[in-house]
């Protein structure tokens, strides 16, 4: 890739040193963990399924009973016992599925032949792997039927009516008017919930629940539209959370194409205990790339408590961490969406250019990443006129310095949940704006010694002095002083600490096996 901003090529490798510095002891420990949701993720990869009369999930009833049973138990992993008793009992999961919700006890049969055991959950493991690999081959073959066809970037829209129903129409009516991708948010908090409930859903607040089914009826909702419109439209979202791994488990098996996963956001914006996130975010990390599924990062975030100008760098450094974390999990650089915003104070002289100059550094730190842009949310006001002007800027940054993912702002930012209209007139602002600046990138240059180039010089330079503190503290004592995002958290505080597992010597998960051996991550 030709440079533009003459970044020099040692100290971009430097940074990226220091960032397999920091994370080598993190995924020390993750890899001597689990979690009940990792447990419960292979489970559903397995095809446990369904809820009992209080909604308690079936993947839920299981690791709750193993983990009353005692800490050993549950440190061989959920998926033995969940085999055991379809062995034992001769059912197939469904109907075991059926008895779990019905209050039969996992931990009534003994534990039986070793052997038996394990050829029953390798019958398990070809089945799933076949289905997310079928889901891959699809995907590939629409998007090869339909190349060129897509924006570039990508425009990207939110959906987020709490309804499903409600969340199709608006759905088919955005990727009519031309939107890519379709993200659908999820219900305030849900986060926070350590299960993913079950079925359709219709009383969401500020967004729509995560689950399988809803999952199912968008897919099949855009691919409708899809076929109409001859595009592929990418579905969207978030495996973030307590309840990552499942999440990302119910994705690939419903064939989404993009999820929201950072390594940090749960810990730093949801206070979730930073050793439970990192040992989800690995584990989610690994079905995505199995599954082709390109992540979305968080790094927009930091600038929502910190501000953009003066804390480029973290975002910068979160970018490193990121792409090294999801290089231990297998993820290729073609399926990390690595984030990032523009998020500057508008009243800032030059600051068109500091924005462009953040963008075209990402872009050249990071080539061959599908990058993922944010628009302005932090200042935008009840001048919809104003925000309509900020969102020009950012759709020609974006063009500028050749993102992938655009999610695209909307002029009502500030004053409601977008109306369709608003989104129509988000899709036709950026498609003017990129259409009529289509071969700019590859025509601009920028002086030496201008704004541009200089600003890029001093990030980098404030990200890596910035990385080497973070080394010479440490992942987890940087995250407790507050080192990232202004944000202290303590290590032994945050939601669902108590949901950690040690693995213990006979740990059988092998799920984990089969995507640490297809994936390359045993070399």
């Amino acid at each position: 890739m030709r440079t533009k901003l003459h970044l020099p090529k040692d100290r971009v490798d430097y940074a990226r040193q220091l960032a397999r510095k920091i994370s080598a002891p993190v995924a020390d420990f993750i890899d001597g963990h689990s979690s009940v949701t990792v447990e419960r993720a292979t489970l559903r990869l397995a095809g446990a399924d369904g809820a009992n009369a209080d909604g308690v999930p079936v993947p839920n009833l299981v690791v709750d009973r193993l983990k009353a049973a005692g800490s050993e138990i549950l440190e061989e992993g959920a998926l033995l016992r969940y085999v055991n008793a379809l062995v034992k009992e001769g059912v197939s999961v469904e109907q075991l599925n059926q008895k779990i919700a019905s209050g039969f006890d996992i931990m009534t049969p003994a534990l039986g032949d070793r052997g038996a055991i394990q050829r029953k959950t390798e019958e398990l493991v070809n089945r799933s792997t076949a289905r997310v690999k079928d889901n891959r081959a699809h995907r590939d073959r629409k998007q090869e039927e339909f190349r060129d066809r897509n924006s570039k970037p990508l425009l990207y829209l939110i959906v987020a009516t709490g309804n499903i129903y409600e969340d199709v129409k608006q759905a088919k009516a955005a990727a009519m008017q031309g939107a890519d991708v379709i993200a659908v948010i999820r219900t305030t908090a849900q986060s926070l919930l350590d299960y993913v409930p079950f079925g359709a859903t219709t009383e969401g607040f500020g967004g729509t629940y995560a689950t399988q089914e809803n999952f199912r009826i968008m897919r099949a909702a855009l691919d409708e539209v899809g076929e109409q419109q001859k595009r592929y439209i990418l579905l969207t979202n978030y495996a973030s959370g307590l309840c990552m791994p499942e999440i990302a488990a119910m994705g690939a098996l419903e064939r989404l194409d993009m999820m929201l996963n950072d390594s940090m956001y749960g810990i730093l914006f949801r206070d979730i205990n930073m050793y439970r996130t990192f040992v989800d975010q690995k584990f989610s990390r690994m079905i995505n790339a199995y599954a082709g599924i390109i992540i979305n990062t968080g790094e927009d975030n930091y600038l929502t408590t910190s501000d953009a100008f003066e804390k480029a760098y973290t975002v910068l450094a979160s970018q490193f961490l990121n792409e090294e974390f999801g290089f231990r999990a297998g993820l290729p650089p073609k399926l990390l969406g690595l984030g990032h915003a523009f998020e500057m104070d508008p009243s800032i002289k030059n600051g068109f250019l500091y924005e462009l100059s953040q963008a075209q550094m990402a872009r050249e730190i990071f080539p061959e990443h599908p990058l993922k842009y944010m628009p302005p949310t932090k200042f935008m006001s009840g001048d919809i006129f104003k925000g309509l002007a900020m969102n020009t800027l950012f759709n020609f940054v974006s063009k500028a310095t050749n993102q992938g993912i655009h999610l695209l702002g909307m002029l009502t930012e500030a004053v409601h949940t977008p109306f369709m209209m608003d989104r129509y007139l988000a899709v036709d602002n950026a498609k003017y704006v990129m259409n009529s600046m289509e071969g700019f990138y590859d025509d601009i240059e920028f002086r030496k010694d201008g704004i541009v180039v200089q600003r890029a010089h001093d990030v980098l330079n404030q990200a890596i002095s910035f990385m080497e503190q973070v080394a010479g503290v440490g992942m987890f004592d940087s995250i407790e002083r507050g080192l990232f995002a202004e944000v202290k958290r303590p290590k032994d505080g945050g939601k669902g600490l108590e949901g950690l597992i040690k693995k213990g010597p006979a740990y059988f998960n092998p799920f984990e096996a089969h995507f640490i051996r297809e994936l390359g991550l045993g070399k």
